[in-house]
């Protein structure tokens, strides 16, 4: 009994420790993935290239990158998934959802479609708690709803929010709790760079199951037309590779720590969104979404400080 009592004391520290380098990898992915939206917006705005090439392309850089480090690491047999099926259904959620944004924010300010998109950490923790079964209390809740708030506070939303373009953020949000549940489900199974090699296809397969039809329709949203001078591929590039590498640190979190720990956490997401903004589209924040972004961080900080405590008592 003393000895099984000992071994679990010891057990604790170090899964905390991993919670907390968990919610440290979070925290600088979700700093880096607003970055994809906004230029997803600049390519959509300034230089009119379509947001289903967008996405595609997008997902096209990931498999290209990925390909290229898996291969490079020992050939073929690095490419060895037990979850084909699953990754792909990953793959395909991811594209959905960057497709539905990056339609969304064509039409809607960053930070706004945003709110709407804050959605997903609740269905995330619900998701968590119904399909990976992990244990939430109260203060893990309480932290999202805070975070909520904040982001309530930051958008200040208008009426452009509740109309129908308003859906398109908030399919992404369902499909990327969707996508993250699953990254928790599989990442503890496989490593994070092949994860993202058959995410990257499923992406792209799905991107482009929207492209052929949409073109062919003369959709405006769902053409494949590529740009013709150099800068946009040049944000094309870039946009992919903050995806792939900003995903595959999320990939890494959910390997690290729960779901319902991490949620909270993507409320920081806010930040760089509304400083994106401000230097790109002029969109200075008022005091009150200064106030609401100080909660924001909090809830996250809370959420945090709170998983060093549980740390520092058990190793105690």
């Amino acid at each position: 009994m003393g000895t099984q009592t000992l071994n679990s004391a010891s057990a604790q520290p170090d899964q905390s420790s991993t919670h907390v380098r968990g919610m440290v990898t979070m925290v600088l992915a979700v700093l880096m993935l607003p970055l994809i939206d906004a230029i997803g917006k600049w390519l959509a705005m300034m230089d009119n290239v379509p947001p289903a090439t967008i996405a595609f392309l997008r997902f096209a850089v990931q498999v290209i990158l990925m390909f290229v480090i898996l291969f490079s690491m020992g050939g073929f047999k690095e490419f060895r998934t037990s979850h084909l099926v699953g990754n792909l259904v990953r793959g395909v959620l991811i594209g959905f959802a960057s497709l539905c944004f990056f339609m969304a924010v064509k039409y809607m300010p960053l930070a706004d479609a945003m709110a709407v998109f804050f959605a997903e950490p609740l269905i995330l923790i619900l998701m968590s708690a119904v399909f990976l079964k992990e244990k939430i209390g109260w203060r893990r809740y309480s932290a999202v709803a805070v975070g909520l708030v904040g982001t309530l506070i930051v958008i200040q939303p208008s009426y452009e929010i509740f109309g129908a373009v308003s859906l398109l953020p908030l399919l992404s949000a369902v499909c990327f709790a969707t996508y993250l549940t699953l990254n928790r489900k599989y990442g503890s199974k496989e490593t994070p760079l092949v994860m993202q090699f058959y995410a990257g296809i499923g992406g792209g397969l799905i991107t482009a199951a929207a492209m052929i039809p949409g073109t062919r329709a003369g959709i405006e949203n769902l053409q494949f037309s590529l740009p013709q001078t150099a800068f946009p591929w040049l944000l094309l590039l870039l946009l992919g590779m903050i995806g792939t590498f900003g995903h595959l640190m999320v990939v890494q979190a959910f390997k690290l720590a729960p779901a319902s720990v991490l949620a909270p956490f993507q409320y920081l997401e806010i930040v760089t969104a509304v400083i994106v903004g401000l230097i790109l589209f002029g969109d200075f924040p008022t005091p009150s979404k200064w106030l609401g972004i100080a909660i924001i961080v909090g809830s996250g900080i809370y959420v945090f400080v709170r998983e060093r405590r549980i740390k520092t008592t058990a190793a105690g």
